[in-house]
């Protein structure tokens, strides 16, 4: 597969401070080894090893970390950013590494996820965008009541609530969009309202399935010890 992909990876992660105030978020670890890492052995595990980087706060040491790629054993490129343009104006600017490609991936810098990205690249296929969705994740036990009686049935921690579905944070966009994107501004506000309301935005829901959104402290050590089980991690070597 030839298709490429581009991380954004240029936030400031201020939840996660002090950790962020000599690193970007995408360098954290989970189980030794950065988020961006991971995302890029995940890409690479599907045959997707041309991979962008849009890089913003402290990106000097994104580059130092990561190089040419050659490492993981893909072709990275870098796109810079000196003030935040959001998701939107981060895509359109790395526009020109973009060129010629009929669809691509784009990925939010701060998921970890095992799903299958050719899912939603074959979508594209068919609309100007398809979007990953996951099941929404309770943050809080689910208590089990019996209807009729009141009594307590169970207890389920955390359950996925199936009935709702969120943005996993993967996209894959058909290249004639980046000419319609906006100089800055976020892809979620702006410009994926304009795609539903034509039409041409498709979900694609994966059900079973790891996806972790990078948020907090305690999302670091839920991934870390997730990562740390040895089926997980030989999953993305």
């Amino acid at each position: 597969m030839g298709t490429k992909a581009v991380i954004l990876a240029g936030g400031f992660g201020k939840r996660l401070r002090p950790l962020t105030d000599t690193l970007p978020k995408s360098l954290l670890k989970v189980a030794d080894r950065p988020i961006i890492e991971w995302q890029i052995r995940w890409l690479a595990s599907y045959g997707i090893k041309g991979v962008i980087v849009c890089a913003g706060y402290l990106k000097e040491r994104v580059v130092e970390e990561l190089g040419s790629g050659i490492r993981i054993g893909v072709r990275l490129g870098y796109v810079f950013e000196d003030e935040p343009l959001g998701t939107a104006g981060a895509l359109k600017n790395a526009e020109h590494f973009l060129a010629g490609e009929r669809s691509f991936i784009v990925l939010n810098g701060d998921i970890l996820t095992d799903i299958d990205p050719t899912y939603v690249l074959s979508a594209a296929e068919r609309h100007m965008a398809s979007m990953a969705v996951v099941p929404l994740p309770s943050p809080y036990g689910v208590v089990d009541i019996d209807e009729l009686t009141g009594q307590v049935k169970g207890f389920r921690e955390k359950p996925m609530l199936g009935e709702y579905w969120i943005n996993a944070g993967v996209y894959a966009l058909r290249g004639e969009l980046l000419a319609e994107l906006p100089e800055s501004g976020d892809l979620e506000r702006e410009v994926f309202p304009k795609l539903a309301a034509q039409g041409q935005l498709v979900a694609i829901r994966y059900e079973h399935c790891y996806w972790k959104s990078i948020d907090s402290h305690k999302d670091l050590e839920e991934a870390s010890a997730h990562f740390r089980e040895p089926r997980r991690s030989q999953a993305i070597t």
